[in-house]
C-alpha cells in the first residue's frame, strides 16, 4: 500500500484495513466523576476502550481515547455533549527485542520523524504487546515502520485481539 497516496486508503466499514488507528481527544471539567462519566457512556454502547490517557489542569481535563470501533465511537460522540476532536496514530506491536521501545524509537529516528507522544495500548498477540504513536509525519512514520519491518496495528487487528484477551 503506498502510504503517501491517502485516496488508496479504504473508508466506511471496510476501513478497518486502514494503517492507523483513530484516537478521540475528549474535553471534559476536570471534576469529580467527570471521566466516569464519560466511561460509562462508551460501556453503555458497548465499545471496548484499547487505550486511555489523561492530562487534566486545575479546571479542565483532555482524554485520549483509543477504541475498538470508531465509527460506533464517532457517532457516540457527535451525539453526546462531549466537544472531541480526532486524532490519527501509529500502532505498532513491539518487536521481539530486548529493547522494543529502542528499537522503534530508533527507526523513527533515522527517518526524521518527531514523536509527540506515546501510551501503551491494551493489545497482546503472539505474546507481544503494542503502543501508540503520535508523530509529525504519518505517512513517513508509517512508511519507516513498514520498511523496518515492524508490525502495524489496525483496527481489525484490535477486533481479532479479542480472542486473545
Amino acid at each position: 500500500m503506498d502510504f503517501e497516496d491517502q485516496s488508496s486508503y479504504p473508508s466506511g466499514e471496510s476501513g478497518k484495513e486502514w494503517p492507523c488507528l483513530r484516537q478521540f481527544c475528549v474535553f471534559m471539567e476536570n471534576r469529580v466523576g467527570y471521566l466516569h462519566q464519560l466511561l460509562q457512556l462508551l460501556e453503555k454502547f458497548d465499545l471496548r476502550i484499547i487505550a486511555l490517557s489523561t492530562v487534566d489542569s486545575v479546571d479542565v481535563a483532555m482524554s485520549r481515547i483509543v477504541l475498538d470501533n470508531y465509527e460506533r465511537a464517532r457517532e457516540i460522540f457527535e451525539l453526546s455533549n462531549y466537544t472531541f476532536f480526532e486524532k490519527d496514530l501509529i500502532g505498532v506491536e513491539l518487536p521481539d527485542d530486548t529493547q522494543p521501545y529502542m528499537r522503534i524509537c530508533l527507526s523513527l529516528l533515522q527517518a526524521e520523524v518527531n514523536i509527540d507522544y506515546t501510551y501503551p495500548l491494551l493489545y497482546r498477540r503472539h505474546g507481544r504487546g503494542a503502543i501508540a504513536l503520535c508523530v509529525d509525519d504519518l505517512d513517513l512514520g508509517l512508511k519507516t515502520l513498514t520498511e523496518q519491518g515492524h508490525r502495524i496495528i489496525t483496527e481489525q487487528d484490535l477486533n481479532d485481539d479479542d480472542e486473545y484477551l
